[in-house]
């Protein structure tokens, strides 16, 4: 059967994501369709359309669905799931409000963060914190499942796919009321290639204006850790880690972090992480490609110096 994709997006744009969910799908089977649901998404769906591999675009486009209620997304993937083997989203904010609710109302089992696909039933996913590696095979006629984005490659693009538009509105008995998004020129920390992390070694939210020095220059996405977090210094929508975001960048540079395991199981799949602490026996050096065993406030301001 089909394997069906739920598309991450803004109704102007569609988040990398997706094309790396398609990936994914593309590994359990030939026929992946995605699902664009939205409102005046054309772009979205042209978009869709240009992933390698995506065979049909499902085009939902109402008002009803242009703030991505999960229960109203929910209630639209229960009633496309009979034509379909497996549905897929990313295990982003979205796609984990949304597919526990479809598992349940499928009654089956949600397998969550995946990391690779063995077969069409066998998949491997992190436990303990990332510590350990679950492989899980499911017998449900329809999985459910959360892919960890960072473990795949995004689609290329290309194609010309077909469209079919649905005449179908779900509303359930929530309303969206207003939304407050933080605005900022650098790049999405979930889509960087290169994150400056900043972790309870900082000493203060003043502090942080290093790292968006540093960013700046290196046009990174800013990130934190969840002591940075917890203490203060910055919003918990910069948090890396097990209950933060999960991250691939190209170049993590970790700046007064410790290496918390529950941090390290966030960013540990970066292609190239740098470590600079004062601690020599920090646990992010255990992790590290390359490690700097100085004072922050003097290395920091040296390497943006050095960098023009």
């Amino acid at each position: 059967m089909a394997i069906l994709v739920l598309a991450e997006h803004d109704n102007s744009a569609l988040k990398l994501d997706t094309a790396k969910i398609v990936t994914a799908a593309r590994a359990i089977g030939d026929e992946v369709h995605v699902l664009v649901a939205g409102h005046q998404c054309d772009a979205v769906v042209k978009a869709a359309q240009a992933l390698q591999g995506v065979s049909q675009v499902l085009v939902a486009d109402a008002s009803v669905y242009q703030a991505h209620l999960a229960e109203n997304f929910a209630k639209l993937l229960v009633d496309l799931a009979p034509s379909y083997g497996h549905i897929l989203a990313s295990a982003s904010s979205l796609g984990k409000d949304t597919l526990p609710r479809v598992a349940a109302l499928l009654d089956v089992a949600q397998i969550s963060e995946v990391i690779a696909v063995v077969s069409a039933d066998t998949f491997v996913r992190p436990i303990y914190a990332g510590n350990a590696l679950e492989t899980l095979q499911s017998l449900d006629a329809i999985k459910v499942m959360t892919v960890r984005a960072s473990a795949f490659d995004a689609a290329s693009e290309g194609n010309n796919a077909a469209v079919t538009t649905l005449d179908k509105e779900f509303e359930a008995k929530t309303q969206f009321v207003s939304q407050s998004l933080t605005v900022s020129e650098r790049p999405e920390l979930g889509n960087a290639g290169i994150i400056v992390s900043g972790g309870r070694g900082m000493g203060s939210g003043e502090n942080f204006g290093m790292l968006e020095q540093l960013a700046d220059k290196l046009g990174a996405a800013v990130g934190a850790s969840r002591a940075a977090v917890d203490a203060g210094f910055v919003s918990n929508d910069l948090q890396v880690g097990q209950t933060g975001k999960i991250v691939a960048p190209n170049l993590y540079i970790a700046v007064g972090i410790s290496g918390a395991i529950q941090h390290l199981a966030g960013m540990k799949d970066a292609k190239v992480i740098v470590a600079i602490n004062k601690d020599p026996e920090a646990p992010i050096f255990q992790v590290a490609d390359y490690g700097l065993v100085a004072d922050l406030f003097e290395a920091v301001p040296e390497l943006i110096s050095s960098l023009g």
